[in-house]
Order: C-alpha cells, then sequence, then structure tokens
C-alpha cells in the first residue's frame, strides 16, 4: 500500500535502480564502461554541462553499478583522442572538427570506438540530449554496453511543453531533470501576476535559473487580467502593469500562451456579448458568446498590443495564441481571424477536437482532449493550411505527454498503437504545413512511462522502427519470454480506446473521476474535494445526463450506441489485462513492481468504463421511472436499479486495493485527490443511501398512488 502523495518518490527517481541484468556482457560490436572509465568535460563548461556530466555519472552508479571519475579537462579535444577510456561531452564550439554536421540546436553527435565515447552537442542542450540518449541505450540493453557507432541525431519538434505531473506548477528538479530525459525543452506555470500562480506564491526567476540546469525554457500561461479594449486610451498603460510587469520582473520567461477563456478582453466584436464571461448578468439570458469563445475581429489589434508591451522586456518573446475556444465557429470567422493575425505570433490549434465523428447511425462531435480520435481534425487543418500561406510559425495541442482527458485520474493512457498513430499524423502536419512546436499536456501534467519513451524516439531522427521500439520496451520492462506477450497486451490495450467515444457528460462526469462517481437519483450531491485544488469538484457534473449541441445528434439518440461500443472497449482491456497477467509470470522480481503498477493501471481504466456503462444504463433507468405512471412497471424498474446499483457498489469496492497499491491513480493536479479509497468509500456509501433513503421514500408514494402496491410486491 501507499500512502497518499507517495507517487512523488517515485517521480523524483529519475534513475531507476538495478537496472543491470548481469547475465549481459558485451558482443564482438559492442564496448563495456567499467570502472577504470571517467567522463570529462572542459574546465569552461557551463553549467548545463557540468550538471550532465553528474547526471551521467549517477546513472551509471545508481542504474549500472559502476562507479566513473569525473574530471574537467584544459582540452577536450587533446583528452578525446588519448587512448584513456573515456566518456567526453563537449559542444561543436569545443571540437568543431568533430560536431561540423551540427546545424540545429539540441542536435547532437554521439560515436563510441573501443576505449571512448564523445557526445558532442550543437550546444550545451545537444550535449545533454546526447548523454541522456547513452543512457536510454544502455537501459534497453540493461548493461553498461553500448555499440560502436557514430550518429548525427536531430529533434523533430520544438518546444515540447508540458505542465508539472508532480503538482499544479510544483517542478522539483528531479522532476525538471525527468522531464529534460524524455526530450521535453519547456515546461508552463499558470501565471496571475509576479511570482503569482492560482495557487499562491512561486519565485518564478528560480524556477527559471533551475529549468535551464535541465536545458529547459519556462513559458507563462496566462491567467492575467485583460479588462480593457486596446482602443482604450488606458490600454497600453494598463497591459504594462500587467503582461508588462510579469515580463519586465522576469525577462528570461520564453514566452507566454494565450487562450480565450483565460483571458479574454471586452472585445467590440458585435458577434459576441462584449463583456468578459464573469461579467454578464446573472439574471439575463445569454444569447451570444463571450468573447473568449469567438474568433474576435479585434483580437489582432490585442495580440499587437500585447506583443509590443512583452518585447519591450524580452524582444525574443514566444507570443503564442491558442484558437482552442472557437473551433466549433464557422470556418470563415475563423479563418478570417487567422489571415489578419500578426506576422510575429505563433498559432496554436488543437490536434483533433471539435471533429464531427459518424458512430453507427448517430454524429458525435470530438471534445477535448480524446486520444480515440487520431487527428488531425478539420478545424486543425484548416487553421493550419491557413499558417503555412501566410508564414506563420504554428503549434499543435497535442497531448503527446500521454494523457488526455479521456480518463481523467490516471497517470497516463497506456495505449501505444494509437499515440503511434498521432505522432506519425503529427510528422505529416510538419510535413504538409510546417508544424514545429508542441504542447503535449494540460494540467493534469506529464508522467514518465514507455509511452513519453515512445514518443521521445518518434521526435528524434533518425530513431529506429516503432515496432523495434515497442519490442525493445517490452522486453526491457518485462523480459524477453514476457516480451511477445506484453507487446499483444498492448495491442488490445490500443484497440479499446479506438472504442471510446469522446462526450462532455463522460469527461465531466463518470470518466474524469472513475469509479468514485457517484450515481445519482432525486438528491443532488458534490463530491468531497481538497480546500487547496485549483478547481477540485467544480469540474466534474455529478447530475449525469446527456448534454445536446446543434453539431451532434441528441443525447437520446446516442447512448445505446456509446453503451455498445464501451462494452466492446471493456471486453478489450479484461482481454489485455489477462495477457499481462500472463506475461507477469515471466516477469523477473526486479521488475515486478512497475509491472504490476502497469496492470493496475489496466484494471482501474477497466473500472472505470464499468462505472461509465453502470452510470448510463442508472440514467436509462431512471428516465423511465420518471415517465411511468403504472406502479408496478414502476416497481421493477427500481428494482432493476437495486440490482445495477449493487454491482456498481461492487465494482467501487473492487477499485480500492487497486489505488491503495498505487498512490498516483485517483489524482490530478488541479482537482487533487478524486478517486483514492476514501472518495471511493463516499461513493459507496452515498449510493447505499439512494437505495436505502431515496427508494424507500420513493415506494412511499408509489403505496399512496396505487393502494395495492404493496400487495402487487
Amino acid at each position: 500500500m501507499e500512502s497518499k502523495y507517495e507517487f512523488r518518490r517515485r517521480l523524483e527517481e529519475v534513475h531507476k535502480k538495478n537496472r543491470r541484468d548481469p547475465n549481459v556482457r558485451a558482443s564482438d560490436d559492442e564496448l563495456e564502461i567499467s570502472d577504470d572509465w571517467s567522463i570529462v568535460v572542459s574546465e569552461t563548461a557551463g553549467a548545463l554541462l557540468l550538471n550532465t556530466a553528474k547526471d551521467l555519472q549517477d546513472y551509471l552508479f545508481t542504474s549500472m553499478h559502476v562507479s566513473v571519475r569525473l574530471s574537467r579537462v584544459k582540452d577536450v579535444q587533446e583528452q578525446s583522442s588519448s587512448g584513456e577510456r573515456v566518456i567526453v561531452l563537449a559542444t561543436k564550439e569545443e571540437l568543431q572538427l568533430f560536431g561540423d554536421k551540427l546545424v540545429k540546436s539540441r542536435s547532437y553527435r554521439i560515436a563510441a570506438e573501443v576505449n571512448r565515447i564523445v557526445i558532442c552537442g550543437y550546444d550545451d542542450r545537444g550535449a545533454a540530449q546526447g548523454s541522456y540518449y547513452l543512457e536510454d541505450q544502455m537501459n534497453l540493453r540493461e548493461a553498461p554496453v553500448f555499440e560502436y557507432r557514430d550518429t548525427v541525431r536531430e529533434p523533430l519538434f520544438s518546444p515540447r511543453m508540458a505542465h508539472s505531473g508532480w503538482g499544479l506548477d510544483r517542478y522539483p528538479d528531479a522532476h525538471l531533470n525527468a522531464m529534460a530525459h524524455a526530450g521535453i525543452d519547456a515546461v508552463m506555470v499558470f501565471v496571475k501576476d509576479v511570482d503569482h500562480t492560482p495557487e499562491g506564491y512561486q519565485d518564478f526567476n528560480y524556477l527559471i535559473d533551475r529549468a535551464a540546469l535541465y536545458g529547459l525554457d519556462v513559458y507563462v500561461y496566462s491567467y492575467l487580467s485583460s479588462r480593457l479594449h486596446p482602443d482604450d486610451p488606458d490600454a497600453p498603460a494598463y497591459y504594462e502593469s500587467t503582461y508588462g510587469k510579469v515580463f519586465q520582473a522576469c525577462p528570461r520567461f520564453k514566452g507566454v500562451i494565450l487562450v480565450g477563456e483565460s483571458c479574454e478582453f471586452p472585445s467590440k466584436d458585435p458577434n459576441t456579448t462584449g463583456k468578459l464571461r464573469l461579467d454578464w448578468p446573472a439574471d439575463q439570458p445569454q444569447t451570444k458568446p463571450s468573447p473568449g469563445w469567438w474568433p474576435c475581429t479585434d483580437f489582432p489589434q490585442w495580440l499587437n498590443l500585447l506583443s509590443k508591451t512583452i518585447r519591450a522586456h524580452n524582444s525574443e518573446a514566444d507570443i503564442v495564441f491558442w484558437t482552442y475556444n472557437w473551433g466549433w465557429a464557422p470556418k470563415e470567422d475563423r479563418l478570417k481571424l487567422i489571415h489578419a493575425l500578426p506576422d510575429n505570433i505563433t498559432l496554436l490549434v488543437t490536434f483533433e477536437m471539435f471533429e464531427q465523428i459518424r458512430n453507427e447511425d448517430v454524429t458525435h462531435v470530438c471534445v477535448d482532449y480524446t486520444l480515440s480520435n487520431v487527428g488531425p481534425g478539420e478545424y486543425f487543418s484548416s487553421e493550419a493550411e491557413v499558417a503555412r500561406e501566410r508564414g506563420i510559425k504554428l503549434y499543435a495541442m497535442s497531448n503527446t505527454g500521454g494523457l488526455t482527458w479521456d480518463i481523467g485520474v490516471i497517470p497516463y493512457e497506456p495505449f501505444p498503437d494509437q499515440w503511434n498513430r498521432r505522432h506519425s499524423a503529427l510528422l505529416k502536419a510538419q510535413e504538409d504545413w510546417g508544424l514545429c512546436g508542441l504542447m503535449e499536456s494540460h494540467h493534469y501534467g506529464w508522467w514518465p512511462s514507455f509511452i513519453s519513451d515512445i514518443t521521445k524516439q518518434r521526435y528524434w531522427s533518425p530513431s529506429p522502427s516503432y515496432e523495434e521500439v515497442l519490442a525493445m520496451l517490452a522486453k526491457r520492462d518485462f523480459s524477453e519470454r514476457a516480451a511477445p506477450i506484453v507487446v499483444e497486451a498492448w495491442k488490445h490495450w490500443s484497440e479499446a480506446i479506438r472504442s471510446y467515444i469522446s462526450t462532455n457528460e463522460d469527461q465531466y462526469g463518470p470518466f474524469r473521476v472513475g469509479p468514485s462517481y457517484p450515481l445519482v437519483f432525486r438528491k443532488g450531491v458534490r463530491m468531497p474535494a481538497a480546500k487547496h485544488a485549483m478547481f477540485g469538484n467544480e469540474i466534474v457534473e455529478t447530475d449525469y445526463s446527456p448534454m445536446d449541441d446543434p453539431r451532434q445528434s441528441l443525447g437520446i439518440s446516442r447512448i445505446d450506441v456509446e453503451l455498445r461500443s464501451l462494452e466492446r472497449m471493456l471486453k478489450l482491456l479484461d482481454t489485455g489485462n489477462g495477457l499481462l497477467e500472463q506475461a507477469l509470470a515471466l516477469t523477473p522480481g526486479r521488475k515486478m513492481e512497475d509491472a504490476l503498477r502497469m496492470l493496475g493501471l489496466g484494471r482501474f481504466i477497466a473500472r472505470s468504463v464499468q462505472t461509465t456503462i453502470h452510470v448510463k444504463q442508472w440514467w436509462k433507468l431512471k428516465q423511465r421511472l420518471f415517465t411511468v405512471g403504472d406502479a408496478s412497471q414502476a416497481s421493477q424498474l427500481l428494482e432493476q436499479m437495486e440490482q445495477l446499483a449493487e454491482r456498481e457498489i461492487a465494482n467501487a469496492e473492487a477499485t480500492i486495493p487497486i489505488v491503495e497499491a498505487d498512490s498516483r491513480l485517483g489524482w490530478e493536479p488541479s482537482m487533487e485527490y478524486m478517486t483514492d479509497a476514501d472518495h471511493l468509500r463516499w461513493k459507496i456509501n452515498q449510493v447505499r443511501s439512494v437505495l436505502q433513503s431515496e427508494f424507500g421514500q420513493y415506494r412511499s408514494s408509489l403505496a399512496l398512488t396505487d393502494p395495492t402496491y404493496d400487495r402487487k410486491r
């Protein structure tokens, strides 16, 4: 059992202990690093390169049981040809002839001969990535061996930015280090003012300093107020007091992300209310969207003012404009805005959202954010095409950090085949439209996993094929004998997510929290939530009901299609879980802890699917019950609901040991714990209260309606 937040101890273990397999020996085309080797850097090496050298030394000691010396030398060029057993970490400035083919930031050349490994980066960040690559290869080999090679590798996307998976806006050094190892090169922090996040005080410049030690930039995710229109005479001074103030105090922020709902302004576009969402009078009907939810014609004017304000303090600041909130709007209005955007901003577009998808005989709309639809959606494609025509820098909200809103309280989605399809689609978007940067998670954060390992391989060139990578990871994390079974299990899991249909009512309902989701009869409930949570229970709708939208079929016609699809999903998940159980019998003890956690994740996802099925069935029965007038029929429906409730109670009870074994399950950074053992017991008590109290009251009313009711029972 793990106590709450104990998962953070695992997150801070960048280098796993005891990775070495003592039976592995270097082959004829490999070298083996032993205690008589050393790591050398130039005596003029900067902080990042020194940090990287220390990291590699710790990796060899912790993961591979090899103790090597770390040295600073005057001439790394001379040291690299000395004949000593040495790993040289340097930049192309220090090894000019060796690094002459490096032309891209974070690229590196790695060359291995009998007694030396030279890692030369285009810059310090490139040398660091080369060192992490060396670690990756030894992890796959499960020994401190490395094949003789001479390779130049380049990253395909930059930035690759993500939110913290340790805690909202919280970045311990070890978590920053793990993110850098995964190929991520930027992190995001929610900003309400200088050194002020939604959770309170944070020293932003200190975060920027620490992130730089791992080759990471820091972006502002804006929660700053925008209460004046750019036409207002006081607007320049006002925006200097908000955005200007932040970038004056923290000029090394890499850039800022601007999304309508978080930083809307009082637009004059007649298609909107002209008021900020929270300023609209509660007693008046709202017939137009708030400015943050429409492609307002004066957004370019606002962006020009912000760009001028911010770049007075950081001339290279990346101004990222995200069109997330109005992907549903008419294409003509959206593209008119893209055509009018300033040249010096970056366009960020969500990759898969808003797509209308036909399932059987009904239409669904792809909501945020899901892996079930690979993408790109028409919304992304249309805006990306205009960005290419205009030469505007293009980023995608891709979620390839490994998680979406499909299941809200898990660390990552273990569906490698589907992630591979997403990777391929993003690389095609790079080819077609010049896609160059990625936002890889939202506030649900990033978690190191075999999915992030696959992603890293796909986002660097050259790399082995996906099939080769998958087989190597299965062998690394289980065993050579277990690997084929594990790959088969992953295939079933990957097929399962293709049967997931993303809907707002599910993603804000049972799929947001899984088996702790209540069964509401007539008495509304709110889930317990931590007082310090950013959102807590505010983003969970507990009284389940299909949400209708003019771009999709009615909920009453969709729900049976969704149920059939979820039944298929559950069957595939269970098959995959069964295969993974078989693989555990072939997994050595030193790998068993992580292997069991992966199985626990698979089981938790299956339990969440089961809850969602039960919730939909509960809603259908409740709708029939509330419209039937015959007491006998009502009694039969109540009995069916009781049986369904007991099955869901059993489902919740079976989830308790799963979350007790893994403290990350049931937690999400912005909500905090929503599906731990306490919440599951709360849900069980809530359902029992419905059966004992609310059903009893309903039967009393039935008896008054039909005097023969008790005799019929």
